[in-house]
């Protein structure tokens, strides 16, 4: 997934609400879902050099049910983001560092996030982050 934050400009308005303004994002939709997640009471957090961005995390409070968690709400790393030629310097691991401090000071105790079975990148990378796998599990769906 290639996004390009180009003619993106941000302004803040306290720590959780960031509203994302853009002028030609190849990929307009993205906007649209950091836009309501943040609408949602979440937060999308952004790792900008100089003005250009980056980098973003999005995370959310989750009140079902979270998978090893004792507490609620739990803080949840819903999505994170650095373009190819900015990994491997610790941007990702200050994002989930920044989220997991956003989630503390909305009252979370504890701090979750998931990735698909077959990604193995993103396991390694949650490790590092200290995150510790609680389960494993295949989902099904019946219609009709």
């Amino acid at each position: 997934m290639a996004l390009n934050y180009r003619n993106a400009w941000l302004s803040f308005s306290g720590m959780a609400a960031l509203k994302i303004r853009t002028g030609g994002s190849k990929n307009p939709g993205i906007i649209t879902t950091l836009q309501d997640a943040i609408s949602d009471g979440g937060a999308v957090l952004l790792a900008l050099e100089g003005e250009r961005p980056v980098g973003f995390a999005q995370c959310a409070l989750r009140r079902d049910y979270v998978e090893g968690s004792s507490t609620s709400p739990v803080g949840y790393l819903e999505g994170i983001f650095v373009l190819p030629e900015h990994r491997r310097r610790g941007i990702a691991r200050r994002l989930v560092d920044a989220c997991q401090s956003w989630a503390q000071l909305q009252g979370c105790k504890e701090f979750a996030s998931d990735c698909e079975l077959d990604n193995l990148e993103s396991q390694r990378f949650h490790q590092a982050c200290g995150f510790t796998e609680v389960n494993r599990i295949v989902c099904f769906l019946k219609k009709g």
